[in-house]
């Protein structure tokens, strides 16, 4: 039997096939499980994610539109989902903003209370929001995981407030961990090596950032989609049941040299 055979989830945060969201989802999906998805409002988003879903072989999947900035749709899309499903066994967040013109070199200093709020708010509060309403679909537990980055705990040329803001969602990870565990639900992020996805691109620098770790890290080479999705299979399957509140590094080794 598959990993997944049987578990249903939903993954918030596909924008093409070049996401970490989308490699998750291939693997979850070869391991046979029943994904939902979410893209952000615009048709031109939907019809994006659309074209990716489809990509992974899936002609009319569960797809519907989410701010996950409002509370209004939050409430809308989990209750949806309780209306079509009943229930879900996990929760894939891969979502994470912040102002570009921010994210560059020489610009942390000066971030404006607005920009730093809203890093905060959808790159962290939005993974504690969604935990919040995915608890009462998981009667029986389940698994959530969360996308971080090594910005989280060093400086990163660049990365600026949304190393502040994925800080505060590793923190996070920890308190959802220590509260819903009693729930036999598990909660855990993983810290993936920097990716050609759109949202990196926007950090001033990145191809530096990926020359650099090519060169540094034990594998000597750059992480793959695959490395995270296949990890990220593994933190929602039956194999990792007894880990929580732990932030994997996914990132070739990296994370693990001085120097």
């Amino acid at each position: 039997m598959s990993l997944m055979n049987g578990k249903r989830g939903l993954i918030v945060g596909i924008a093409n096939d070049h996401s970490y969201a989308y490699a998750i989802a291939e693997s979850l999906m070869r391991e046979e499980a029943e994904c939902l998805f979410t893209h952000l409002p615009g048709d031109r988003m939907k019809r994006r994610c659309e074209k990716a879903v489809k990509q992974l072989g899936l002609d009319d999947p569960w797809l519907e539109s989410m701010d996950a900035g409002s509370d209004n749709d939050l409430d809308r899309v989990f209750n949806r989902v309780r209306e079509d499903f009943g229930s879900i066994d996990f929760l894939v967040h891969s979502i994470a903003f912040a102002d570009k013109d921010w994210l560059r070199q020489g610009a942390f200093t000066g971030t404006p209370r607005d920009v730093f709020t809203q890093a905060l708010d959808i790159s962290a509060y939005t993974y504690m929001a969604m935990a919040n309403r995915a608890v009462p679909l998981m009667p029986n537990g389940g698994s959530m995981i969360s996308m971080s980055y090594y910005g989280a705990e060093k400086a990163v040329p660049g990365y600026n407030v949304m190393g502040v803001a994925k800080s505060a969602l590793e923190s996070a990870t920890r308190y959802l961990a220590a509260e819903l565990g009693e729930r036999n639900i598990r909660v855990n992020s993983i810290s993936g090596g920097p990716l050609r996805t759109m949202s990196a691109l926007a950090v001033g620098g990145f191809g530096e950032i990926l020359d650099w770790v090519e060169r540094k890290a034990p594998l000597k080479r750059n992480v793959t989609g695959k490395d995270v999705g296949d990890t990220a299979t593994y933190l929602l399957s039956d194999l990792s049941s007894g880990v929580t509140g732990q932030v994997i590094h996914v990132d070739c080794g990296y994370s693990s040299i001085g120097l």
